[in-house]
């Protein structure tokens, strides 16, 4: 069975101004800083890494928005504790801490690119025991009335193959990219995210 409650509970501050704070405001400045950061020390790779994840994760909360809409159940949902909540799978600071995930852990990348740790390209390796992290943290956010996975199927395991590792995959590879493959991936996906919304969000009012 799904959980309708958390569903319509979700549904029901979808954009809604009522729960707002105004630590959403110091989050942006933070995030805006850490970008700025990186961008005076011309840390291009790590903005990439960063960007490429956060487009990815964009994407895949615009398809749980949309699953959402045609099966009247989205896989995840946030039906409480967000001072925004964007899409109805995920709130303002969820997304602000996606947006600098991929730049803050990309620095825990070794310096190269083809070093294999245990016999595992290290790209792969760490795309991999980060979504791992991911995953097992979210095993405690559904323990709390913030964060509901909506389908008794839906866990941590699907989570881990279909949503983190493509994260971390998008960022790590992204990484040692060159600059005009980073642009083009990281620009298509802006591009498609940006167009979904405006239908999906703006004109069809699907999600």
């Amino acid at each position: 069975m799904h959980n309708p409650e958390a569903t319509a509970m979700a549904l029901s501050i979808l954009r809604s101004g009522d729960p707002f704070q105004w630590y959403v405001i110091t989050l942006l400045a933070l995030t805006l800083y850490v970008y700025l950061n990186e961008f005076s020390k011309k840390n291009w790779k790590g903005i990439a890494a960063g960007l490429s994840l956060y487009m990815v994760h964009w994407f895949v909360e615009i398809v749980n928005a949309l699953i959402q809409h045609f099966s009247g159940h989205a896989l995840w949902t946030v039906p409480t504790g967000t001072a925004f909540l964007i899409l109805v799978g995920v709130g303002i600071e969820i997304s602000l801490m996606f947006s600098i995930a991929g730049l803050i852990l990309s620095k825990l990348l070794p310096e190269d690119p083809n070093l294999k740790i245990m016999g595992i390209n290290n790209r792969l390796l760490f795309a991999i025991g980060n979504a791992a992290f991911y995953s097992i943290f979210e095993i405690f956010l559904v323990k709390t009335p913030t964060f509901v996975w909506v389908w008794p199927w839906w866990g941590s395991l699907p989570v881990f193959i279909t949503v983190y590792i493509p994260f971390f995959l998008a960022a790590f590879y992204a990484f040692d990219w060159p600059p005009q493959k980073q642009k083009a991936f990281i620009g298509g996906l802006f591009v498609l995210n940006a167009l979904s919304l405006v239908v999906f969000a703006g004109i069809l009012k699907w999600i």
